[in-house]
């Protein structure tokens, strides 16, 4: 990779590793705020959410510095909204994971040709991403229900 692009695939992976980090910080608060029949499972698996997004920024801060860059220590945007239902919380996190989607998407588009291992790096975080986007979405369907949620 040139320098300019390299560039850019550094502060492609920086906003990734913005985007982790702020779905740590948001995943531990959800796993706080979680009431009711089903807490234990649910705060379980927010609690694997947060150590999930903890290894995925790691691995991007590894990958800027491998390519000679900073990491930042900045995180992603985080907004309370003080809704703590567990289906506003799950599409909180719905929406939250479409963002980091769209942020590895970004960065293949970035990597394309110019680095084979950037671009497998991407491709198996948007596996990841895919797959746990469809998670939330079945959690927030009806039992029963066969079409993915949608708002």
């Amino acid at each position: 990779m040139n320098d300019a692009k390299t560039q850019v695939a550094i502060d492609a992976l920086n906003r990734i590793m913005e985007l982790e980090l702020a779905g740590v910080v948001r995943y531990t608060h959800y796993s706080l705020m979680v009431y009711g029949y089903n807490r234990i499972p649910i705060v379980s698996w927010m609690k694997g959410n947060a150590s999930e997004g903890l290894a995925h920024a790691h691995k991007a801060g590894e990958l800027v510095t491998l390519l000679g860059g900073h990491p930042s220590l900045k995180i992603g945007a985080l907004l309370e909204t003080e809704k703590h239902d567990i289906g506003d919380i799950l599409r909180e996190s719905l929406e939250h994971e479409k963002t980091a989607l769209a942020a590895y998407y970004d960065l293949l588009r970035i990597a394309e040709g110019a680095s084979v291992l950037l671009e497998e790096y991407a491709r198996d975080m948007i596996v990841q991403e895919e797959l746990h986007l469809d998670e939330v979405n079945k959690m927030l369907r009806r039992p029963g229900e066969i079409q993915p949620f949608s708002e």
